[in-house]
């Protein structure tokens, strides 16, 4: 990916952001607030997946010798593990029992558990948003002998949780995280690129291994990604959450308006319009 038209020594925050690539899919309708972004401050909002998720075949599952309905409990932490766990499932012709718990990371994994089961409050328990907040539900259940299906790629914090506090736990890599080919974006510039986990910072290297930021923002959500962000040699720029600015598009409207003021080249045009 070429870097941003900025010339290096003429001051990174200098230029208005006039574009930006989010690394991850579009939004399904048309009320995602980075079409409200786009059309406040007239910039170009690209969207485009910087990893891809792939199934672990029920062949090499297998390999794994876990055996899904010796457990009491199942913990998600995200859509594609719910797809990918009951994906399994059914190429395994399994049935999960009407006393199986199941422990999501937050409403919205929840939520779409909906879709594979009818669920029963008291069968279900969910935490905050976090995998800490989770931890505080675990606690309540030692008893039980717990599932982790997940990707080859993962946060360390849930193995390390429940191996510390000594819970009956197997882990299951049920699908694996790998960089999209980004070949069509060589040429393409982009004044802020927005990042979500360290495999997109991974992706981007793989990808342009030549990368250089010059005057690109680099946009980081979560502490992970913004130390893979660091680690990769790259100036974090803007960074979420923040107390002012919980999710990434009010971190990146937070920079405009700090870096280019509150105003727009869209708005600045219609004043013009107006005065003419």
């Amino acid at each position: 990916m070429a870097e941003s038209n900025d010339k290096p020594g003429t001051g990174r925050h200098a230029k208005r952001i006039s574009s930006i690539l989010v690394t991850q899919p579009k939004p399904t309708n048309d009320v995602s607030p980075y079409f409200a972004i786009a059309d406040k401050y007239g910039i170009k909002v690209d969207f485009r997946e910087f990893i891809e998720v792939q199934p672990v075949s029920y062949k090499d599952f297998r390999k794994e010798k876990v055996n899904i309905l010796e457990h009491t409990a199942i913990i998600f932490t995200s859509r594609n593990a719910v797809d990918h766990f009951f994906r399994t499932c059914q190429e395994a012709k399994i049935e999960m029992p009407a006393e199986m718990k199941y422990f999501c990371i937050s409403e919205q994994t929840a939520n779409y558990l909906q879709k594979y089961i009818v669920l029963r409050k008291r069968k279900l328990f969910v935490g905050q948003r976090t995998a800490a907040d989770l931890f505080e539900v675990i606690k309540k259940h030692k008893n039980e002998k717990f599932l982790y299906p997940c990707s080859d790629i993962r946060k360390d914090d849930i193995p390390e949780f429940m191996r510390a506090n000594g819970f009956k736990f197997t882990e299951a890599v049920i699908y694996r995280t790998v960089a999209s080919d980004l070949s069509d974006l060589s040429d393409v510039k982009y004044d802020c690129i927005a990042f979500f986990s360290p495999s997109g910072i991974s992706s981007l290297f793989i990808n342009f291994p030549d990368f250089e930021q010059n005057g690109t923002r680099i946009a980081a959500f979560g502490p992970t990604t913004a130390k893979a962000v660091i680690d990769a040699g790259l100036e974090l720029d803007i960074e979420a959450p923040q107390p002012n600015a919980p999710s990434m598009t009010g971190a990146i409207e937070a920079y405009i308006r700090l870096h280019h003021g509150a105003d727009s080249n869209k708005e600045k045009s219609k004043n013009g319009k107006q005065s003419a």
